[in-house]
């Protein structure tokens, strides 16, 4: 009776596995398995060249245990059989040698190669004859819990959410303001860690455009355990044909000199240049180093603090008790002071601050 029941409880077992193992195939916006590059896919074609390798030696080692299982059971040779004692075999044991040397090397080739191929920056320094940068480059500032992502050579600066041209490689220079972070777009490659001592470079490429996704981005995750809000530590990649991408850089670069005043006849622009401009930037065209993230595009994005829904009501929520949402984060200031009424107009310029629209 206890056998049956053990052998329906590892039934049931394999079928929640299977459950749970059925999402592996997950969404395009965020999921390994449906790469949307050039690195994505070629890091997909190894994961799934490596499994075959592994699954041929499973197959060959499983059918070589049933065989001998089955040759040599007791019920067919009966309890006083004695197998033929061997002492040693020379040809077995280069054979066993000799294999797992080959599907090493079968395995190594291929992903050193690949190694090599996305660790190759030197494009990132390539100079026209004018000596402007060709390729673009992305500085990303991993901060507790936020990303800041400055374009040097546009002189732009913005948060939370990356925007990039299709079907050309981007470079990154990787770092981290206050500890280990890890930059990972699970979709279209990564994963490279943002360190405090050093910078990190690695290139991707984007080979499809977000609009026909959910919420129109691809997710952003840090895949470095960083402290209590690390699960929450979200940022979005808005993926445009070279067309669009240059207006948004020209529309990023047309906010410069635009900032919030206190003496202004909006309550919210008021109260934001008395309470959050000292952290929040409401200009694109800077350098990176804020307190806080940058604000110029903010009605542009799909989520509050990164993993809220976007509306008024979630802006409100964070800007009252951002602990509450984000454990740890340092977002600390006046607005622990600010009225009910300051709260929601301040929610209201926000959300109203955008290039887009």
């Amino acid at each position: 009776m206890m056998k049956g029941l053990k052998k329906w409880r590892l039934f049931s077992l394999l079928a929640v596995l299977t459950v749970f193992l059925s999402a592996c195939t997950g969404e395009d916006y965020i999921s390994t398995l449906k790469p949307a590059g050039e690195v994505g896919e070629d890091q997909y074609d190894l994961l799934i060249f490596s499994i075959s390798i592994m699954t041929l030696v499973v197959v060959v080692v499983s059918f070589l245990y049933l065989y001998a299982f089955t040759k040599f059971r007791r019920s067919k040779l009966g309890d006083k059989h004695i197998p033929k004692q061997v002492e040693g075999s020379h040809t077995l044991e280069v054979i066993w040698a000799v294999i797992p040397i080959i599907l090493l090397l079968i395995l190594a080739v291929p992903t050193i190669l690949s190694t090599y191929k996305f660790a190759d920056v030197k494009a990132m320094d390539e100079v026209d004859e004018e000596g402007n940068k060709t390729a673009l480059t992305v500085n990303v500032t991993a901060k507790l819990y936020w990303w800041e992502f400055e374009y040097p050579e546009q002189g732009i600066v913005t948060a939370q959410e990356l925007v990039v041209p299709t079907n050309e490689k981007v470079y990154f220079n990787l770092k981290a303001a206050d500890v280990k972070h890890s930059f990972w777009i699970p979709a279209v490659g990564g994963k490279m860690d943002n360190n405090v001592e050093n910078v990190n470079k690695f290139w991707l490429e984007f080979g499809k455009e977000s609009e026909g996704l959910k919420d129109g981005v691809f997710y952003g995750k840090c895949a470095e355990l960083c402290g209590p809000s690390h699960a929450l530590m979200d940022f979005k990649v808005k993926t445009v044909d070279r067309a669009a991408f240059d207006q948004w850089v020209a529309a990023m670069q047309a906010t410069e000199g635009q900032t919030a005043s206190v003496d202004s006849t909006d309550l919210g622009e008021a109260t934001f240049a008395q309470s959050c401009l000292g952290c929040h930037a409401v200009s694109g065209v800077g350098t990176t180093g804020a307190m806080g993230p940058n604000l110029t595009t903010f009605g542009d994005r799909n989520r509050v603090a990164g993993v809220l829904e976007h509306s008024k009501e979630s802006l409100e929520n964070w800007i009252s008790d951002p602990e509450a949402i984000k454990p740890g984060n340092l977002m600390t200031g006046k607005y622990s002071e600010l009225s009910p009424e300051e709260i929601s107009a301040v929610a209201d310029y926000i959300m109203s601050l955008s290039v887009e629209k």
